[in-house]
């Protein structure tokens, strides 16, 4: 599994934890569901710019 898919995988887990702790609270569900895709989102960026290769210039 590449390093990418593991922090992917552990930002999704976080996310899941978040929308069930907001869920417990009484948020509505769009607002979590709007917060997931944002969160996803944003988890797709510090992915990509983490785990990157450099180029050698």
């Amino acid at each position: 599994m590449s390093t990418f898919a593991i922090y992917l995988n552990g930002f999704v887990v976080f996310i899941g934890g978040l929308a069930i702790g907001a869920f417990l609270l009484g948020v509505p569900p769009v607002w979590i569901a709007v917060g997931a895709l944002i969160l996803i989102g944003i988890g797709i960026f510090s992915g990509v710019g983490k785990t990157r290769r450099r180029d050698k210039n």
